[in-house]
């Protein structure tokens, strides 16, 4: 029972690999004021050049360099992506249909959730993925060029699996509002 527990409080659950993962293994230092404030600037805009970080925080360019890299090490920063227009590239491209589907399945054990988060997340059409309670088991975030492709995708990730029990699927008319930025606390 000792055993169990010192396992449980070393250990962690890892949400983005579906893993348990030692606590040993990750860094245990905090976010001091510097930190926040340079994560809140990259995730405004992740283009800025080390010298510009540097500059805006009052800290030497190695340092922010080096805070920068421990913080991409430690997991704090995930990913840095260019975030593309949905307008010029629906001139482009035709604007396209966005669809936020909300499935339910028949069976709920964990592997049966897990087979179908596997399948949904390898689909390219499938923008977000989210496990949801109560409800259904999922809310989809889906973007496909036209309503052909969308029943293709319908048909390819829901309909052609057995425990799919309900989908209800919502189009959107119009996005008013579209941010990745989470909220930090200020110091």
């Amino acid at each position: 029972m000792m055993n169990e527990l010192l396992f449980l409080l070393l250990t962690k659950f890892d949400t983005n690999h579906n893993s348990m993962t030692d606590l040993s293994q990750i860094s245990t230092s905090s976010l001091d004021a510097t930190d926040l404030k340079l994560l809140a600037l990259l995730q405004a805009d992740a283009s800025l050049n080390n010298v510009a970080l540097a500059e805006k925080l009052h800290i030497s360019a190695p340092t922010c360099l080096r805070r920068t890299k421990r913080l991409q090490q430690e997991g704090w920063i995930e990913k840095q992506v260019a975030i593309l227009s949905a307008d010029k590239l629906g001139q482009y491209m035709g604007h396209g249909l966005t669809a936020l589907i909300e499935v339910s399945l028949d069976k709920q054990g964990e592997e049966w959730l897990q087979a179908f988060e596997t399948r949904a997340v390898q689909e390219p059409a499938v923008q977000q993925c989210w496990r949801v309670s109560p409800g259904p088991d999922f809310v989809l975030v889906v973007q496909t060029p036209d309503m052909p492709a969308y029943l293709a995708l319908t048909q390819k990730l829901l309909t052609q699996d057995a425990n799919v029990r309900n989908v209800k699927a919502f189009f959107s008319l119009k996005r008013a509002k579209f941010g990745t930025e989470l909220s930090l606390p200020t110091a």
